[in-house]
């Protein structure tokens, strides 16, 4: 498979806006690659800068330093005019709170409109009626049960497969599903990821996947990326990473998920220090709880050491200076 995406040292400041307020570096030179039909995972906690990337790729929010990749092409230099008319064109997403993605005073055919109204505005009504009912008919649903509703008369499962259900009009060579299915029931999860699935065999889409359930990145991806507090700690083939975790906080989440077949108890985390401390950390931000720590690991930040074939792991006990 060839490149489609490669983001280079993507940086991320945001200052908060208290007297003697300190940095957060929300993403911190990270570096990663795409292929075309490829599925990649972006797996870690709240704070771990998945969703910054995510809205930096889309150029929702401006990068402090690094560069983004679209099929060779620097999406940071594209002019407003450019981004509209040719990259939204093949990249798109798909957000965690479908019902937030439509405006409530509209019947979410809308959505479909405004699609065509900027891409493809000579296609007259019986045109549109027709890809939209495709569209509609592919992600599961029938269209004569949601056209013409309002999004609080659709359940969230409906209103995210319409989203996806737009996103196919355009068939996209990019999918961002950003925590896609954490609002809805595990069944209809299962539903929509087997779509995102089908998407990809059908028409060679790429999607990456932001979420916090390891489960779920297990489940859809063909490469996952572990991150803590704006770095990639881990990342790899998805069955090397899960089934050979090296980096202790990997580790740590996978131990966390419980075991139906196991008697569990909780047990207590060592909390972290204040938020601008973490941040500040010149070495590995994941040294304040890590079981296995050296002096090293605060002072000396790791860099990314492939371990063994498509698997890297940034930590100082696998060497890789």
């Amino acid at each position: 498979m060839s490149e489609l995406l490669k983001v280079e040292h993507l940086t991320k400041v945001f200052t908060s806006g208290l007297i003697g307020g300190f940095e957060i570096r929300a993403v911190d030179d990270v570096s990663f690659t795409m292929r075309r039909g490829e599925i990649v995972s972006l797996v870690g906690e709240s704070g771990s800068g998945k969703t910054t990337i995510g809205k930096l790729i889309l150029r929702l929010i401006q990068p402090t330093s690094g560069r983004i990749l679209f099929e060779g092409k620097d999406v940071l230099k594209f002019s407003r005019g450019e981004l509209r008319r040719n990259y939204y064109r093949q990249v798109q997403a798909v957000f965690q709170d479908p019902f937030a993605s439509f405006n409530p005073l509209h019947v979410v055919d809308r959505s479909f409109h405004l699609v065509f109204d900027s891409y493809f505005p000579r296609l007259d009504e019986g045109e549109r009626e027709k890809l939209i009912n495709d569209a509609l008919t592919q992600v599961g649903l029938n269209p004569d049960e949601v056209l013409g509703k309002f999004p609080h008369q659709l359940s969230g499962g409906q209103l995210q497969r319409i989203l996806i259900a737009r996103a196919l009009l355009l068939k996209p060579k990019l999918l961002i599903a950003d925590e896609a299915v954490s609002m809805l029931d595990a069944s209809t999860r299962i539903d929509v990821l087997n779509l995102l699935g089908d998407f990809r065999d059908k028409y060679g889409t790429s999607v990456l996947f932001v979420t916090h359930d390891l489960a779920l990145g297990y489940y859809i991806s063909d490469t996952t990326i572990i991150m803590y507090r704006g770095t990639i700690v881990e990342m790899g083939d998805t069955e090397r990473v899960f089934h050979n975790p090296l980096h202790p906080y990997t580790q740590m989440l996978l131990e966390s998920v419980p075991d139906l077949n196991v008697k569990w108890e909780f047990r207590g985390i060592e909390p972290e220090k204040e938020e601008g401390a973490v941040y500040s950390i010149q070495g590995c931000r994941y040294a304040p709880r890590c079981p296995r720590v050296k002096e090293k690991c605060f002072n000396v930040r790791p860099v990314l050491h492939e371990v063994e074939r498509n698997h890297w792991v940034a930590c100082h006990l696998y060497g890789g200076e």
